[in-house]
């Protein structure tokens, strides 16, 4: 059987699902790439480390001036696609309290009404309706230009016989996410490119709804527009939590390019987790030269031409018994290899602070953190003393928000003094909680209670 033959289920499907022709060739041209034996996996041989960047801390100050002269022309992206199914929600992760009522959507909302930028969404068929109900509160945010555009979703591909993947107890997971370098498939598509660089907006900052870290700063917004680069991605110091994330090298022409783990070989992975040679990391904060991305797609039919992330699961990612599966994904950082003239700034650790566990979420909840009139929420003043917050909840019975919730019913205990906290065991933690130091609380009898009131200090065995 011929590729086109091999294709035309996956061709089928798609139309099906009505989703766009060219978002259908690009998937074909990624399915080609697997049925021909390409793994998108990047050598160590094949690339250099990056040694040095331009560094955020230190650009001239005069550069908040560019910045709020580019402001005019910039639009604020969130990816807002996710349901945030590791902990337990099956809606928008983005709509979970974050502080106080406020969920990450009205903090983002709050910020684009603060900096009076537009905001675009990019969402999922399953994100869509709910974020727009809650950014309903927000009118002012509607100025003509439109609030969302939908990333595409695609077929699993069984790993045995290259079909589409066949799961009829639950036919939704025989569809799957294509990573978030959809982004530009999914910009054109829609025609929100064509709008918006229509409308004269000529940059774009793209980054994780989750991020909190990540907002418009005048500065980096000024470096950007002055640089007359058509891409740059921000990156941070990776540090041993980081090492099994992408990070950032050069091919041997000297261009930059973003290594994923599953781009990087099994005989390669000491190479990839050694941070002293690979020592920055995607933070996915992007920005993007709209009008240059439009040229690039028209110059390239449409398709930017990404490289491949094959990843190998399972259909029903919570039965590890069930068939084999490839998703085919692209990633958005992966773009800094698109654009000869692509750059990279390295920013602080505090512009990466995503939240992805209920370890994170009761962090940022609690006062160690401020969210301040602008709303942004940073590191309380009062902790300027002390290293970063950190959280280890037991797994067991602190995964999802819901057990999260209901374990700490009266709100985060005060971590202004904490260093660290560690909970082993089954603890519901009353009112006017303070923790101090670094504390271990141990439950190994079963449920147990920390009264309210309580200062928390050194090793607590309930």
């Amino acid at each position: 059987m011929s590729i086109e033959e091999s294709f035309k289920p996956f061709a089928e499907r798609m139309r099906a699902e009505g989703l766009p022709e060219l978002f259908i060739e690009t998937f074909g041209d990624y399915y080609r790439q697997l049925t021909q034996g390409a793994t998108g996996l990047i050598p160590e041989e094949s690339i250099e480390p990056v040694v040095e960047l331009p560094r955020a801390d230190q650009l001239a100050e005069d550069l908040v001036d560019a910045g709020r002269e580019a402001l005019p022309q910039t639009v604020v992206i969130k990816l807002n696609g996710g349901l945030g199914t590791s902990m337990g929600l099956d809606r928008a992760k983005s709509l979970l309290r974050v502080r106080g009522d406020l969920t990450f959507l009205d903090i983002i909302a709050r910020q684009a009404l603060s900096d009076r930028v537009p905001l675009l969404l990019m969402n999922s068929f399953a994100t869509d309706a709910d974020s727009l109900a809650l950014l309903r509160k927000y009118p002012a945010l509607r100025s003509g230009a439109p609030l969302s555009f939908l990333q595409h979703k695609e077929p699993k591909i069984d790993c045995d016989s290259l079909a589409p993947a066949s799961w009829p107890s639950d036919p939704s997971l025989e569809w799957c996410p294509p990573g978030h370098g959809d982004l530009y498939t999914a910009l054109l598509t829609s025609g929100t490119l064509d709008r918006l660089v229509d409308d004269g907006i000529t940059h774009a900052f793209v980054s994780n709804s989750d991020n909190l870290g990540a907002v418009l700063d005048l500065r980096i917004l000024g470096y950007f527009a002055s640089a007359g680069v058509p891409f740059m991605m921000e990156v941070a110091d990776r540090t041993a939590m980081d090492r099994k994330g992408g990070h950032l090298a050069r091919d041997r022409s000297g261009r930059l390019l973003l290594r994923e783990a599953a781009q990087c070989p099994e005989q390669d992975e000491a190479a990839f987790q050694d941070i002293t040679r690979h020592r920055f990391f995607n933070t996915n904060n992007l920005w993007l030269d709209l009008p240059a991305v439009r040229r690039a797609l028209e110059e390239r039919d449409g398709r930017l031409g990404l490289p491949m992330i094959r990843n190998k699961k399972t259909v029903d990612p919570r039965d590890p018994e069930s068939p084999c599966v490839y998703q085919l994904e692209t990633a958005m950082g992966s773009a800094v290899s698109v654009f000869r003239d692509a750059g990279a700034l390295h920013v602080p650790r505090t512009r990466f602070a995503p939240v992805k566990t209920t370890n994170e979420l009761l962090a940022v909840r609690s006062d160690a953190f401020v969210l301040t009139d602008a709303y942004r929420v940073v590191p309380n003043p009062a902790r300027l003393d002390l290293p970063p917050l950190h959280i280890t909840l037991d797994a067991r019975f602190y995964r999802f928000a819901a057990q999260l919730d209901q374990r700490f019913p009266h709100g985060p205990p005060s971590f202004v003094a904490c260093t660290r906290l560690v909970v082993e065991g089954d603890v519901t933690f009353g009112e006017g909680i303070v923790v101090k130091g670094d504390v271990l609380v141990r439950a190994p009898d079963g449920p147990a209670a920390v009264p309210d009131g309580t200062v928390l200090r050194g090793d607590v065995n309930l």
